[in-house]
């Protein structure tokens, strides 16, 4: 027998382990996928009878997992939230959240519109959007980083009689990140081209408007899963704040907080860029005032075309530079 004759028996061999190894190790992929399928099904109805018990109806209506084997994917047709003990109802299209088994930590989730919404104290509302997109970096105990996308949103009222919907506002694009940090939360988000409907705002004009900020909100990691019902003993951190129009642009940046009586703290920094611009917007939205809006920005015009002011509030008594502005009321 020569050596080829002998080596082909034991390359069979080899092949036939790797093929079985293979076998076995698919086998044990596919039964974890579809124990885990299993588990979501059962934890989302298990989900579903808790706060049913506690008089809350929620739904996913018609869940479904799928995506084997490459993905995980978790849908439903519709969402549904109401609390009638609180007198808070919500509603959304349908739910798509797909994982890819290469990046099984990073979900991307789609939500349709409509979303309406009912909430004690405010009118009904109506919700829309072309396209929302969240992206998720899951981990332990809080996810790493949540980002929203949201194009072509747009949002009115959604009276309950046969009165005429008031629309509120309409989007381009808008954008939203969330991410511990530490014991605080910080957030980046912005908006394009938003425009605000003149009914909305008792028929006051403004142009369209971009804006862009950079907030981190003080011990938020420990906020996530209460029930924050008072502003009272929250702080934030204001690295930026940007409204804008045109060339006319307002920024705004440094702490504020809410002591424990309610008063409000601040010591922000407020930069202006083309006085006079950011004077015929605030002169065409607030028409009772425009003579004095006027008259106050054209002696801040004198101090260049970028001038920038100290805006202190100590115990709720606010001053920019040396003018008193007035008291702000305890907030709750």
């Amino acid at each position: 027998m020569t050596s080829s004759d002998e080596r082909q028996p034991s390359s069979r061999r080899r092949l036939f382990w790797l093929a079985a190894f293979i076998v076995v190790l698919f086998a044990i992929y596919s039964g974890g996928w579809f124990y885990l399928a299993d588990r979501v099904r059962s934890e989302a109805d298990k989900a579903v009878a808790t706060l049913n018990k506690n008089g809350v109806e929620a739904g996913c209506a018609n869940l479904q997992v799928s995506g084997y084997p490459l993905s995980f994917t978790v849908s439903c047709d519709n969402l549904a939230y109401e609390d009638d003990a609180r007198n808070i109802a919500a509603s959304a299209g349908s739910f798509s959240a797909v994982a890819q088994i290469i990046q099984p930590l990073s979900p991307v989730a789609n939500l349709r519109g409509p979303l309406r919404t009912s909430v004690p104290d405010m009118m009904p509302l109506w919700i829309d959007w072309d396209n929302l997109q969240a992206n998720f970096k899951l981990w332990w105990p809080l996810p790493r980083q949540i980002s929203l996308q949201a194009e072509g949103l747009s949002g009115q009222t959604d009276p309950a009689d046969d009165t005429d919907p008031v629309q509120l506002f309409s989007a381009g694009k808008a954008t939203g990140q969330l991410q511990p940090n530490g014991a605080d939360i910080d957030y980046i988000g912005s908006f394009g081209d938003l425009e605000i409907d003149p009914e909305a705002i008792g028929g006051r004009v403004l142009p369209a408007l971009d804006a862009s900020g950079d907030v981190t909100l003080k011990n938020g990691s420990a906020m996530i899963g209460t029930q924050v019902k008072s502003l009272r003993g929250q702080a934030i951190e204001i690295r930026h704040l940007d409204l804008s129009s045109g060339t006319a642009r307002i920024t705004v940046s440094g702490p504020l907080s809410v002591d424990a009586e309610g008063l409000v703290n601040a010591d922000l920094m407020i930069k202006l860029k083309d006085p006079k611009a950011v004077a015929a917007i605030l002169g065409a939205a607030i028409p009772e005032q425009k003579n004095q809006i006027e008259q106050g920005f054209s002696a801040l015009a004198v101090l260049g075309n970028e001038p920038s002011m100290p805006l202190k509030v100590v115990k709720g008594k606010a001053s920019l530079g040396f003018i008193p502005l007035g008291k702000i009321k305890p907030v709750e």
